[in-house]
């Protein structure tokens, strides 16, 4: 695997397009989106360094989603070719991989419900709590065009929602810098989804950890290829 820079609104794949690389995020976010033939696009998941993105299913496979890099990081990127004959052996990828994916249908399984019966207030919260659990820090880079685009709403909409967050002393915002002030307070606005949501994706990060404490060390490094996270 080779470790790449992400650069915000690098585009990982389009949908439909045959995937050439699988992505391990170790820092900065990438979001799942639908695209509309209008050009508008809707987020269905927030990935970051509990996840993967763009798992093939075969080879030269693709996803009916685009993958875009919403907050700049790194990332470490195996190619598909290779991802697929790992695969093929038992092994701590293929366990990585049956225990995430799971977690990521049901994160779009509950975002399909979020974006049609939670107001935007709340869907903002869980925005920003996904993002600030995956960047580690209170402060980062998210434009109001972007940010509209992630939850499929008008700019004037998100300005609105950032604006009574602000005043509520939730957060700051100024200039595409996002400052979460009041974290327990946003959760609180939050509607459950964020719980849920981060519940099952903790619960892969604990089944992940407990299959490797029960792994026994490899001592012959030339018996085959180890992934770890």
């Amino acid at each position: 695997m080779d470790l790449t820079a992400l650069a915000i609104k690098a585009v990982l794949f389009e949908p439909g397009a045959a995937i050439d690389a699988v992505y391990f995020p170790i820092s900065g976010v990438i979001s799942l989106v639908t695209a509309l033939e209008d050009g508008n696009i809707v987020e269905v998941a927030t990935v970051g360094n509990e996840g993967i993105v763009g798992v093939p299913h075969v080879a030269h496979g693709s996803l009916v989603v685009r993958a875009i890099s919403q907050v700049a990081g790194s990332s470490l990127r195996m190619e598909a070719a290779t991802f697929l004959a790992e695969w093929e052996h038992p092994g701590p990828l293929r366990d990585l991989v049956q225990n995430y994916l799971p977690a990521l249908f049901g994160q779009i399984a509950q975002a399909a419900a979020c974006n049609r019966l939670h107001s935007n207030e709340e869907r903002l919260s869980r925005w920003l709590l996904m993002s600030h659990d995956r960047v580690g820090v209170d402060e980062f880079l998210i434009t109001h065009e972007f940010l509209g685009q992630m939850l499929g709403s008008r700019r004037a909409t998100v300005t609105l929602s950032a604006g009574l967050l602000q005043a509520a002393g939730l957060i700051r915002y100024h200039r595409g810098h996002v400052t979460i002030v009041d974290r327990e307070g946003l959760e609180g606005v939050s509607c459950e989804c964020y719980r849920v949501i981060k519940d099952e994706l903790d619960r892969v990060v604990d089944r992940a950890a407990a299959r490797g404490a029960r792994r026994p060390a490899q001592s012959d490094a030339g018996s085959g290829s180890v992934v770890t996270r």
